[in-house]
């Protein structure tokens, strides 16, 4: 083990290069640049707030921030797990040419990523104050959905980017598995109007959960219960320990098959 923490700290700046690379390609010929960080989830926002508002805005408190808090959890999932599932074969020809440790490059693109995500976030102070929700401390404590966010985003990224270096199909399968995920989240309908037979099944979904906390945080002015928090903090860290025990199995392999 600490093997792998000193592999870690000797390339921890090619790590940083990785990531700033990544940002800085997003953005490259880009007339608005970082701005569209922020306008995507608005203008997503305001497109469902139009569509749906009718049907669930006289049951959802705050609607619009509720549909923006929702959509800027799953993105930012959606958005890392897909550039980590396809990190390894897009750097095929570096990691054939020279030594890097090759779980640098799904972390990196996460990291990245969930970097962009974080910029995506500013959008929500201009909704909150249009919503007339008041800021308090209680909001500092997003930072723990936040941080559950990101590990299981590296748990997930370090699973499907073995196994998509051997079966390129899953890049399919993971779509339609993001969409099960979206419409299992709650994004833009009230939780209460899911079944009570089906909760323990949605509870599962750590998107839905994550969501949950982050809106309690800045709506609710409350903080999710503490066995909430412990539950998702080792359901993040399970999924982690499989994605490195996967990943270093088979990460010799990985040449062959690029």
């Amino acid at each position: 083990m600490r093997t792998y923490f000193m592999n870690f700290y000797k390339y921890k700046d090619l790590m940083f290069e990785l990531v700033r690379k990544d940002i800085k390609l997003k953005y490259r010929n880009s007339f608005l640049g970082l701005l569209w960080s922020i306008l995507n989830p608005l203008l997503f926002m305001l497109v469902l707030t139009v569509i749906f508002s009718e049907l669930f805005s006289s049951t959802i408190e705050h609607f619009a921030i509720y549909v923006l808090t929702g959509r800027l959890i799953y993105a930012c999932f959606s958005e890392t797990t897909n550039f980590a599932m396809q990190s390894i074969v897009s750097n095929a020809s570096l990691i054939k040419k020279i030594y890097v440790p090759k779980y640098y490059f799904p972390l990196s693109r996460i990291c990245s990523s969930f970097v962009n995500s974080l910029l995506a976030m500013i959008s929500i102070i201009p909704v909150m104050l249009m919503s007339g929700l008041h800021f308090s401390w209680v909001n500092l404590t997003i930072v723990f959905p936040l941080l559950y966010l990101l590990l299981f985003s590296i748990g997930i990224g370090l699973i499907i980017s073995t196994i998509y270096v051997f079966f390129r199909d899953l890049q399919h399968i993971y779509s339609l598995a993001l969409v099960i995920v979206m419409y299992t989240s709650a994004i833009f309908y009230p939780v209460d109007i899911i079944p009570e037979r089906f909760m323990p099944i949605i509870q599962l979904n750590p998107i839905f959960l994550i969501i949950d906390m982050f809106r309690e945080a800045l709506i609710y002015q409350s903080i999710a219960p503490l066995g909430t928090h412990l539950f998702c903090l080792s359901y993040a860290l399970v999924l982690i320990c499989i994605g490195l025990i996967i990943f270093y199995k088979k990460q010799d392999k990985f040449i062959f098959y690029l």
